[in-house]
């Protein structure tokens, strides 16, 4: 069973931005395809049955250096 989060992110402006996220997010287990767009500042991620938390979510978003908030 998957689930798809959708979170609203600040700061990012290019591509490398975006590819920070990536990098940092595929690092948590359960987190499956990751879609980030700096251009509308929007992050989908797919997670899968031993799925991450917010806080585990917003924290690798936090430490590639932007700042996050779950959507609902």
């Amino acid at each position: 069973m998957s689930e798809t989060r959708r979170y609203a992110v600040t700061g990012m402006s290019c591509a490398h931005c975006e590819q920070a996220i990536r990098q940092e997010l595929s690092e948590l287990p359960g987190v499956g395809e990751i879609q980030v767009s700096a251009a509308d500042g929007s992050l989908l991620v797919t997670l899968g049955a031993e799925a991450p938390s917010d806080d585990a979510v917003l924290a690798a978003v936090d430490e590639a250096g932007y700042q996050g908030v779950r959507v609902p």
